[in-house]
């Protein structure tokens, strides 16, 4: 029953989504960048672009930072550090997404317009793709991080042991041992953590502008899908070509993220051949 979900939920959107289809072609829909529904037009590549260049960005930040800190607190720091890191990780991972998005409001706006963009020369409001990145990597930092740090404590410690024994140090077991075995796993870790990046709404529609057209830089304002549906379903469920143009938003973002999780899994494949 479970495995049957998405294909009940796609085909649900793509029940909804017909009358958008029958008046627009595909290619127009998905490439076009014109936004006003009023008018008919149902653009939707401003919110597919901003989507990716917010959802790369917050993954470009996010996993070097859960890899190094997950070997740190498994291989090389105190037990004890581990045990305190755990909790706070869970506490982080709870906090309501509208907490990061007033946050984000509140000290990464103003840091990324008053200080950041003058200082890289880029006028800036704050309200732009980087806030949003910023934010949403600060979210799925706690649930990348508990996934790798899970994965690499189930690797045998009789495996660190051998290559210790036979003079590799604990950085070269580490590298060419430990993280090989798991390699999979990370990679599987990443793909989650992208797939829930690319669905996050609140935090991210607080911060990242709401404009629809495309970014031409990190630093101007954008508009996820996730934002557009939030922003718009309730009010536009009276107009039906409205209505059917969210719901092909919504099948957008499911295709997305099923093509994440596709490549993850050809990675996850790929590294458990090699291995």
């Amino acid at each position: 029953m479970v495995m049957l979900m998405p294909l009940v939920i796609g085909l649900g959107l793509i029940i909804k989504s017909l009358p958008v289809l029958e008046e627009h072609s595909v290619f127009t829909l998905l490439f076009d960048a014109r936004w006003s529904p009023m008018q008919g037009n149902f653009g939707f590549w401003p919110f597919i672009v901003s989507s990716f260049y917010v959802t790369v960005l917050s993954f470009v930040m996010s996993a070097p930072v859960c890899l190094l800190a997950a070997i740190y607190l498994t291989q090389y720091a105190r037990p004890w550090l581990l045990k305190i890191m755990q909790p706070v990780m869970d506490i982080l991972a709870g906090i309501p997404s509208v907490v990061y998005g007033v946050w984000g409001i509140l000290v990464i706006v103003p840091f990324v317009g008053q200080f950041l963009a003058p200082l890289l020369g880029k006028q800036s409001s704050g309200y732009c793709i980087l806030s949003g990145a910023i934010v949403l990597a600060v979210m799925t930092i706690p649930f990348m991080l508990s996934i790798l740090i899970e994965i690499l404590n189930t690797i045998p410690i009789e495996l660190k042991e051998a290559s210790l024994s036979v003079g590799a140090t604990l950085w070269e077991t580490v590298k060419f041992v430990l993280l090989r075995q798991v390699s999979s796993g990370i990679f599987a870790s990443f793909g989650l953590g992208i797939s829930k990046a690319l669905g996050e709404t609140i935090a991210v529609l607080m911060v990242v502008g709401n404009v629809a057209k495309i970014p031409d830089s990190i630093f101007t304002a954008g508009y996820p899908l996730p934002a557009l549906i939030a922003n718009n379903y309730g009010e536009m469920m009276s107009i039906p070509m409205y209505d059917s143009a969210l719901m092909l938003a919504a099948l957008i973002l499911l295709v997305m993220v099923l093509i994440f999780n596709f490549f993850s899994r050809l990675a996850i494949a790929q590294g458990e051949i090699r291995s």
